[in-house]
This record gives C-alpha cells, structure tokens and sequence, in this order.
C-alpha cells in the first residue's frame, strides 16, 4: 500500500530557514512540495521550485496556481540550480536567495509508483530514472559486467554481499534478460539472507543501482556547492538526507566550509598557508533527527538527518570563486 506523502522534518527544516516577507527561497527538491508549501503559508515569500522529474513539474502547476507569483517551479536538476536561477533572480533583482531547501534521496511518490520501478514492494519495469531518459537500471543489470555491478553495490549499497548477488545477476541474465523489479528482487533474494531487523534482502541492491543511475551523490556535491553560490548573505541551508553516503558528504561539505576540521598534529609543521574564508557557519554541530512521534507517524523519517548552516560574506571556493572575487551573490 502507498503512503501519503508527508514532509520530513518540516518543522525543523522551516525554523532553520526562518522565511520572512519578502524573501526568496529555494527548494531544490520540490517533490510534492511540502517544503514549498511550507515557506509559502509561513511568510508572503517567493519560492523557487526546482525538480528533474517531468511528472513533477506536471503536477507542480495547480500548486502555483494557488500561489501565483510566488511559486515557481522549474524543471532541472538542483546540482545546476545556479545555473538555472542565477540569470533570472539577478533579473528580478535579487543578489542572493535567503535559503536553499534540499530533502535527498528518491521521494515517496516515485517509491510509491510502481511504474517507475524504484521499489519492489510492487512489480513493475526495472528503470528508476527521475528523469526518464539515459541508462536505466535495466540497462545497468543486463549490460554492465560482473566486476563493476559488484562494485556499485557494494560502494553505493552498501551491501556486502555484492559480489554473491552481483555474480546472481550475470547468471539470471544469461537465460532471460531482466526486466522487472520482481524478477530481480527474486534473484537477489537467492542469495542474501533477510536481515535480522526485517529489512528485505533486495533493499541494498536497489539503492545502489538508484543511486548509480541517477548519480545521486553527484547531485548532492554539486547542490551543495550551487547553494553556496546562490545564498545572500545570512542565507539559511537545510539539508535533510536519509543514508549515510549522503549524510557523510552533506557533513564534509559544511565542515570544510565552516572551518570546522580536525585540529592537525602538534607535528606537523605550520606552514603559515591558510586556506579559504569559511563561507558558512554551522547553525547546529551535528544533525537534528526526528522525534519519536514524527517516527510513529511517518516509519520513513526514521532515518533522516537535518544539517544547516548559516551564509557568511566569504567569496565563494575554487573552482567557481576566482581571485577572491564572488561569482555569485
């Protein structure tokens, strides 16, 4: 059965960003737009929503016929969002947005379409493009050889058995391609043992070769980066992500960029070379889970994780910021 689509971390992730009349905001993931909705009731605000899904952005229209004006929504992916906002919010005067928005990962809605073949909760075409166009999971299964399907799953699946399930799948393929989630399931399933906290053996699998065909931790470093390039200053990210691969680079980034980095050994030698300005200041050290009661209500916040920080006036980082110059805000 489908779940409603409910915004995790909502009340967090709007006191982060703190929307104002007048501002402008971006939501790199618009989805089904809770975030969006969210900024939008909160303050007489402009949102921006940005979504690389063409059945999003379909459906994205009644939503910005009941804010007209202040809803935008265009089609693309968040890691281009400069690319995509930058041109038109100078047009519309705006140096630097007030807040970026970013919930990672695949939404509820496509996990929830069988047709799109994200999940194997219910058979469907093993594709799991957002975009619907390029390499699918069925061509990664069928056409990829054994070493590097190994190597997807395990690196971005983290499953452990990728070699046992990876040497499966070129088995399986060699007397019928695969096409569906269920056969493939099937087939993973052979060969990983159910977990002992319930969770299926093809969870793994499937994450990996989601991520891969998306290029989903891609996304995430170049989102990051955008949004350091389209934020004011005093412009507010929050970034809710819901594994640790993704976790573990949303951290870095806002580690690296507050300056917030292991002390070095008393020996190794001051070079007296200092790097960058930090260009955000962390609003929280570490990230903000949910509380129990979200978790009851909504079993798939029970992973997630908030991270935000803070704009600072620094010029943006190499590669985009140049001579200590800014290329964005």
């Amino acid at each position: 059965m489908s779940m409603p689509h409910i915004p995790v971390l909502l009340k967090e992730v709007l006191d982060t960003l703190n929307p104002r009349d007048g501002g402008v905001y971006v939501d790199g993931t618009f989805g089904n737009g809770g975030y969006s909705r969210g900024m939008l009731e909160a303050a007489d605000c402009i949102v921006w929503g940005i979504d690389r899904d063409p059945h999003v952005i379909a459906k994205a229209q009644d939503m910005e016929a009941e804010f007209p004006g202040r809803l935008k929504v265009v089609e693309g992916r968040f890691g281009d969002m400069f690319e995509l906002l930058n041109a038109q919010l100078r047009a519309g005067g705006v140096s630097g947005v007030d807040g970026v928005a970013l919930d990672l990962g695949v939404s509820s809605m496509q996990l929830d379409q069988s047709e799109r073949g994200f999940s194997f909760m219910q058979d469907g075409p093993l594709d799991m493009r957002m975009e619907q166009k390029g390499l699918s999971a069925e061509d990664a299964v069928n056409d990829l050889d054994e070493t590097e399907l190994a190597d997807i799953i395990y690196q971005f699946g983290e499953e452990r058995h990728s070699r046992r399930v990876a040497r499966a799948i070129v088995k399986a393929r060699t007397e019928a391609r695969i096409t569906r989630t269920g056969q493939l399931a099937e087939i993973v399933s052979g060969v990983v043992k159910k977990s002992k906290d319930g969770i299926h053996p093809a969870t793994r699998t499937f994450q990996g070769l989601r991520i891969y065909v998306n290029d989903e931790l891609g996304e995430v470093d170049r989102g990051l980066a955008g949004a350091e390039r389209l934020l004011g200053v005093g412009g507010r990210l929050a970034v809710v992500s819901f594994h640790s691969l993704e976790d573990k680079r949303v951290k870095a980034f806002l580690n690296e960029r507050s300056g917030n980095l292991p002390n070095p050994s008393r020996h190794v030698p001051d070079t007296g070379v200092k790097g960058p300005v930090p260009t955000f200041k962390l609003l929280k050290k570490g990230a903000v889970k949910p509380g129990k009661e979200e978790c009851k209500a909504n079993p798939r916040a029970r992973s997630s994780r908030l991270r935000m920080a803070e704009r600072t006036n620094a010029p943006v980082w190499p590669p985009y910021g140049q001579d200590g110059e800014r290329s964005a805000a």
